[in-house]
């Protein structure tokens, strides 16, 4: 194999190329430059940096399990099979979670068999909004009767 050198100017070179053309345009100038070197004065050869790789873990879950922890949120857990469990995060680590449950045993849950788990007043508030909404379409529907009934008279 060759051994290649890579033939650079140095900046006296240019500063000294500069001078003796004080007449031309320094864009001339530049693309002068350019044209000796082409790879070297490449956009994409100057500016691109190789982007980095996200990381492998964003430690969301953990921050989320401690949140739930030291507030001792009770939660809804869903597995994949249906069942529903409801308690309180006491720990967690790679693969497992340990629930509080009121009236019931604790468990040690697997975290590969949990489909979805959230709060369990979300719950409440959407049980909420729920009732409000049906009760809303129900005076809505009474309404549009009590019209009709008065435009047939």
């Amino acid at each position: 194999m060759a051994n290649r050198k890579l033939i650079r100017p140095s900046l006296q070179e240019i500063k000294s190329k500069m001078s003796e053309q004080k007449s031309e345009t320094p864009s001339r100038i530049a693309t002068q430059i350019a044209s000796e070197q082409p790879l070297l004065n490449h956009p994409l050869v100057t500016t691109a940096r190789r982007k980095q790789s996200p990381p492998e873990q964003t430690h969301a879950e953990n921050f989320y399990y401690l949140k739930q922890m030291q507030a001792k949120e009770p939660m809804v857990i869903i597995m994949e099979d249906g069942e529903e469990i409801r308690g309180i995060i006491e720990w967690y680590d790679k693969n497992c979670l340990k629930v509080n449950r009121m009236n019931e045993p604790n468990l040690l849950i697997m975290k590969s068999k949990i489909k979805y788990m959230y709060k369990q007043e979300e719950e409440r508030a959407a049980l909420r909004k729920a009732k409000r909404r049906a009760r809303k379409n129900a005076e809505q529907k009474e309404n549009r009767e009590t019209e009709e009934s008065k435009k047939e008279e």
